[in-house]
């Protein structure tokens, strides 16, 4: 846990993604800290036009305000429940199995350079991860307890869990498939103790889900339901499946680079490293899925190898739930998607080692594999390379953008290709200083909003803002160039209404 601890926190202001998403989500919690704005909506969801709940940018509030609103605050926030995932990998690994399943599981967790990237920025997917394992602990205990109280704390997690990221609806159904199995003889009494857990932690996006007809709701459901990207098409699902698949254990265990850029990679490399991809994943499953199924014998070990037992049954639904779920996603899958099973290929391989140590051949086999996979990820840790150091970027483009307003009212645009201007202007809104935003003609007829300068940032150094189609310059009317700056890696243009000829 202090390796890991030191992986994702060291020089992490340096390192942290802070583009616009980021910048938004910093912008809506520092107006809940100091305007004492609060929402009850989330980040809105890359596909399906919907919102998910708040929780993350309440996550959030602490730490920006304990880092006096700095987004290095909220980036720290993750990097804790990275760490925090660490020892829960350790903890399910050892108490389902066995100690060493934890210990290989969790060190070589802690040093996976695709894990560690997603720990190290503050973005509502990368705590799927803790709360999806932690989802697949409860569940487990519950199976072996049968307590009803752990039915609610599944409920509250599932309510947490699909605040971050709406793939975590898989699990969901996948918990309440197995509380439906299990809980016969007591099946309405645990789905509505699940209930109170799950809509307590929901309770305020249901609030506005009520107020405002569930737009939202409707909007998830028909994605799910209704939407081109969720079909079952027979060649592309096994196609999906095999690739989700492959491309999980290559991402987790061995820093596989992504499929773009192989052509500058030899041969022999990518090939190897095919090889030892499939193996891992052919034998750890096969392992795991065996585990599952085989017969439990009646012994005074009974209890123990039935926990083994259950533990290797919920880890292998768990994962091919979630796989064969993908196949149905007709869209493109990035790597955080795998979140809801990040934790799967590491205690699987624990599972392998541990079976495989217990001779004394594969005591020796075991620990070179070990060693070799978590050698092998050392090399690939993040600050290895030089930062791209986008906070302090961002923040003096912004500066910049600043000093050429000349202390003045403003109205201000970005052209970009993909982001958006929610970065700068957090560090407007902060610094007191944010421009006015031009309103529509309908709602400003006399034109109020619009100032006598328009700051332009072009992160696309060849772009010319003049006549550009976006309202935030169309809106200006029309301009002419006073002033130009180059900020490295953008330009910055200072126009001001057109004279004509004097």
């Amino acid at each position: 846990m202090l390796l890991g601890a030191y992986l994702r926190l060291h020089r992490i202001h340096e390192y942290l993604t802070f583009l616009g998403d980021e910048g938004r989500d910093v912008l809506i919690v520092k107006r809940m800290i100091v305007d004492r704005d609060m929402v009850f909506l989330g980040p809105t969801a890359s596909v399906g036009g919907f919102f998910l709940g708040p929780l993350y940018y309440y996550f959030m509030a602490p730490f920006l305000w304990l880092w006096n609103l700095d987004p290095v605050g909220p980036a720290i926030m993750v990097a804790l429940f990275g760490i925090a995932t660490i020892y829960l990998v350790f903890h399910v690994g050892s108490t389902m199995f066995h100690p060493v399943v934890g210990l290989v599981g969790a060190s070589l967790y802690a040093v996976s350079p695709l894990v560690i990237a997603y720990a190290r920025s503050s973005w509502n997917p990368n705590l799927v991860p803790f709360f999806s394992l932690l989802l697949l602990y409860l569940l487990w205990r519950f199976i072996v307890q049968k307590k009803t109280i752990l039915v609610f704390f599944i409920g509250v997690v599932s309510g947490m869990g699909i605040q971050f990221h709406y793939l975590y609806s898989i699990l969901i159904a996948f918990s309440l498939l197995i509380l439906i199995v299990s809980s016969i003889r007591s099946l309405f009494k645990h789905i509505a103790v699940w209930c109170c857990g799950f809509f307590l932690m929901l309770s305020p996006f249901v609030a506005f889900e009520f107020r405002h007809s569930f737009p939202n709701t409707t909007a998830l459901i028909n994605f799910f339901l209704g939407g081109n990207e969720t079909v079952f098409v027979p060649g592309k699902f096994i196609e999906i499946v095999h690739d989700v698949t492959f491309r999980s254990y290559g991402r987790l265990l061995f820093r596989m680079p992504q499929y773009e850029v192989w052509n500058g990679y030899s041969d022999w490399y990518i090939n190897l490293l095919v090889i030892l991809i499939r193996t891992t994943l052919y034998i750890s499953i096969g392992v795991v899925v065996y585990m599952s199924i085989r017969f439990i014998r009646k012994s005074s070990q009974n209890i123990l190898t039935r926990k083994q037992w259950l533990g290797a049954m919920l880890l292998s639904g768990w994962f091919l739930w979630s796989i064969l779920s993908f196949g149905f996603y007709q869209r493109s899958i990035y790597d955080y998607y795998f979140g809801i099973f990040f934790a799967f290929p590491f205690i699987a391989v624990g599972i392998v080692l541990w079976q495989l140590m217990k001779t004394k051949a594969g005591i020796a086999i075991g620990l070179f594999v070990w060693g070799g996979l978590f050698y092998y990820n050392w090399q690939g840790r993040p600050f290895m390379y030089p930062p791209n150091n986008q906070l302090e970027q961002t923040k003096r483009i912004a500066k910049a953008a600043l000093d050429l307003s000349e202390g003045k009212p403003f109205n201000f645009a970005l052209i970009t290709a993909t982001n958006s201007d929610h970065a700068y202007r957090y560090f407007f809104e902060i610094w007191g200083r944010s421009p006015i935003v031009i309103q529509q003609p309908s709602v400003d007829p006399e034109r109020t909003t619009v100032t006598d300068q328009l700051i332009v940032i072009c992160e696309n150094p060849s772009c010319q803002p003049l006549g550009h189609a976006s309202w935030e310059v169309a809106g200006f009317g029309r301009a002419e160039i006073v002033e130009e700056k180059d900020v490295f890696p953008v330009k910055l243009f200072k126009l001001v209404h057109y004279k004509g000829e004097e």
